[in-house]
């Protein structure tokens, strides 16, 4: 109930609508079950309530309801409107896929879990799974849309301000459906070109002995296999998030843990145990001293 865009805006009046419709209808309900009780007993006209009660009145208020919120739904659009970001959004078991495109190089850029936005601008999100159904939805931005594997859905956005709006999975999926959970950064445009600009650069060369270890630490134990670091390792596997930019984020595994260095070693080492089911091994035999400069090392990938 605190919208921060168009789309959230118009959502949330008709919810306040319904809200103030309900109770005025339920009170005048209670008044009349009130006078029924203190009312002597006598000739009642049930024929007469039936019709209207029953039928007249909730079809009036209906009807006038849908005529009132038509005009407010959002228009499905098949191609995104004039200055609109496009963001490719790829649901997972259990994460989400981020990609923009760079209007400059035409280069992908693949980041996991948040979105960012400019404010002031629409965003027209292209929504798949990989895998079985999801459904995005970040409710101070828009409603719900399903994730259907086999179909490319749309969903229009935008942000009236900077913020961070949390979203998550509405459609269950599976055992860790409720540790989904994803975020959208709205920026000022300038802050947002920034960061696009930023994302498209390679990961930063380690700054320390520590953060050389923790690299070779993830070359090692064939994290590679599945994560790609661009500048870092020399294939661009799809089977994991891409980290190339890890540090920058908010959140690790979809809202799981923050992104601190403790948090980075409890997710590496504890996988299984804090997201049963990921597909992901726990580190749990990693001495303490590589988890550490792993973390520091992934930490450092801004």
């Amino acid at each position: 109930m605190q919208a921060a865009g168009e789309a959230a805006r118009a959502i949330e009046t008709v919810a306040w609508v319904l809200f103030i419709g309900g109770f005025a209808i339920l009170a005048g309900v209670m008044l009349l079950l009130v006078r029924a009780l203190r009312r002597r007993a006598g000739r009642v006209r049930a024929g007469l309530w039936i019709v209207g009660g029953g039928l007249v009145f909730p079809g009036a208020v209906l009807a006038a309801l849908l005529a009132w919120s038509l005009p407010m739904s959002p228009a499905w659009k098949p191609v995104p409107p004039p200055g609109a970001l496009v963001v490719a959004v790829t649901g997972h078991m259990w994460w989400w896929e981020v990609r923009y495109r760079d209007p400059a190089t035409g280069a992908t850029v693949r980041t996991a879990n948040e979105i960012r936005i400019p404010t002031g601008r629409p965003v027209y999100l292209a929504l798949d799974s990989a895998d079985v159904i999801h459904s995005f939805w970040v409710p101070q931005l828009a409603g719900k849309m399903d994730m259907v594997p086999g179909r490319l859905q749309h969903l229009l956005l935008s942000a009236d301000r900077p913020g961070t709006y949390r979203g998550a999975c509405a459609e269950f999926c599976g055992e860790q459906h409720a540790r989904m959970a994803l975020h959208v950064m709205a920026l000022d445009p300038a802050a947002f070109d920034a960061w696009l600009a930023a994302q498209l650069r390679p990961a930063a060369q380690p700054a320390s002995p520590l953060q050389a270890a923790g690299r070779q630490a993830f070359l090692a134990q064939r994290c590679d296999a599945c994560h790609a670091v661009r500048g870092a390792t020399e294939q661009e596997s799809r089977l994991g998030p891409d980290l190339t930019h890890l540090g920058s984020r908010l959140h690790l595994a979809a809202g799981t843990l923050p992104n601190t260095a403790e948090g980075r070693r409890q997710w590496i080492a504890h996988v299984q145990q804090l997201k049963a089911g990921a597909r992901m091994p726990s580190y749990d035999r990693l001495d303490a001293e590589t988890l550490d400069a792993m973390a520091q090392w992934l930490g450092a990938l801004q």
